[in-house]
């Protein structure tokens, strides 16, 4: 008989992902408020946050410090994608969709936990899935 354990016995590492906050006008106190989003979100769906990585300067560059270390960040091996509160935290409708670009580039997933559609965003190259329920705030 083989001893090894069976799966449920095992340490599973849940999938990683980093958070993203676009947050430029409130306090400290809706910062935190949006990070337990992320944090709960993810613990529900079992995912492990890694990070969060957040602008809070009002520039509209595509390529702002917090979203470039994101992106680089996905790109580090057994990374499964990025987390937002909802599509506005990337930006306006055209920095929002470049962004989007560059977060599928990388082959990772974008996760929106509040959307006017609940799902999951895959890149091109991994097919579809399931939607997901979404819930947090924004």
């Amino acid at each position: 008989m083989d001893d090894e354990l069976i799966t449920e016995r095992r340490h599973v590492a849940f999938p990683q992902v980093f958070g993203y906050l676009r947050h430029v006008t409130s306090g400290q106190a809706r910062h935190a408020a949006l990070v337990d989003c992320l944090t709960e979100y993810c613990r529900r769906h079992e995912l492990a946050l890694c990070g969060v990585f957040t602008d809070r300067d009002a520039t509209r560059a595509i390529r702002s410090p917090a979203f470039v270390g994101m992106v680089d960040a996905l790109e580090l091996p057994e990374i499964y994608g990025a987390v937002v509160p909802a599509l506005s935290h990337l930006g306006p409708r055209g920095i929002g969709t470049e962004r989007k670009r560059q977060i599928a580039a990388t082959g990772t997933r974008l996760i929106v936990v509040r959307s006017l559609q609940p799902s999951t965003e895959y890149a091109p190259a991994l097919g579809t899935s399931p939607n997901l329920q979404s819930q947090g705030d924004t």
